[in-house]
């Protein structure tokens, strides 16, 4: 498998979005897209979406799967409008039903929110899968949320809210039945992996005004992060 990874950062939310795709086969996955959303205004668009698939035909990509690291609070996902235009499967940790629950007893609904099948695929964790040629591996790493999953694809890993870069620590643990306890065990699970395995962020807030960073290593997060060093 010949790895590529291109990243894409939405402004508004500081959001960033993969494209991860075997150069040899050309078989592709999207990560965590953003559909756009303009608040004041309450208007949604897709200008983000359309840098996705730009560059997935530019590249003649063949995208199997969009994975989702969690349910987002920050940004609207855009991967159902993706899979609505390419025929992707969307992907989630199987723990999703969780957070549907919680937000069915907070808003007093009466269920039928209760819907995994909004997805074509949940994995468990430690499940792996295929995607053309690219081979998957899901880590449920809760805290932020209960259905938080980072995805590793050969030398990387896709680590969602759960760990930034090192000048800005770990996602925060404050949403419902989010727990710091949790995401610091989910972390110490990222740490055992070996030092050189590459980290992929899905935030970069840019501490200090510093540039865009969005890629790291477990060996540097081990020894110079913010929050949580081993």
């Amino acid at each position: 498998m010949n790895l590529n990874i291109q990243h894409f950062f939405d402004n508004a939310t500081s959001t960033l979005s993969y494209i991860v795709w075997d150069a040899d086969t050309l078989d592709a996955v999207i990560i965590d897209p953003v559909l756009d959303y303009d608040p004041v205004n309450m208007l949604f668009s897709e200008e983000s979406l359309a840098e996705l698939l730009t560059f997935v035909n530019a590249h003649n990509l063949n995208v199997h799967h969009i994975l989702e690291t969690h349910i987002h609070a920050d940004h609207i996902t855009g991967a159902a409008r993706l899979r609505e235009k390419i025929g992707a499967k969307l992907v989630a940790g199987s723990l999703v039903p969780v957070i549907q629950e919680t937000f069915v007893k907070m808003l007093n609904l009466d269920g039928s929110e209760v819907n995994p099948e909004v997805f074509d695929v949940l994995l468990g964790d430690e499940a792996e899968m295929t995607s053309g040629s690219l081979r998957i591996k899901a880590i449920h790493t809760p805290g932020h949320t209960p259905a938080c999953t980072t995805y590793q694809i050969g030398d990387a890993i896709f680590t969602g809210d759960t760990l930034f870069m090192p000048d800005f620590g770990t996602g925060r643990c404050d949403f419902p039945k989010g727990s710091a306890e949790t995401l610091y065990n989910s972390i110490q699970k990222l740490y055992q992996l070996p030092d050189e395995t590459r980290v992929f962020v899905g935030h970069d807030y840019q501490p200090g005004g510093r540039e865009l960073a969005f890629e790291t290593t477990i060996g540097t997060c081990k020894l110079t992060s913010k929050n949580l060093k081993a």
